[in-house]
């Protein structure tokens, strides 16, 4: 590995570590199966999405709004709860 290359891993690695996780809103499109439109820019379907066990046993409705944490490297998200309106 050339030495230009390294310095491009360690600086990736450093914006990666700097960032670890996102707060982003939702809405649930689908049920079944599960899928979450983020901020109206993209879809994560179920296979991108974890849910907590709160949300696992009353489950999610079409249209509920969600908070999410986007792990880091941006692969899986956390579905926390739903939102309400102030």
């Amino acid at each position: 590995m050339s030495m230009l290359e390294l310095i491009k891993k360690a600086g990736a690695g450093a914006v990666e570590a700097s960032n670890p996780v996102n707060i982003l809103y939702g809405e649930v499109v689908s049920v079944h199966p599960l899928s979450v439109r983020v901020d109206q820019r993209f879809t994560l379907p179920a296979g991108f999405l974890i849910l907590t066990e709160s949300l696992a046993l009353r489950g999610l409705e079409q249209g509920d709004r969600v908070l999410l944490l986007r792990m880091q490297g941006g692969q899986r998200y956390v579905v926390l709860d739903r939102t309400v309106s102030a």
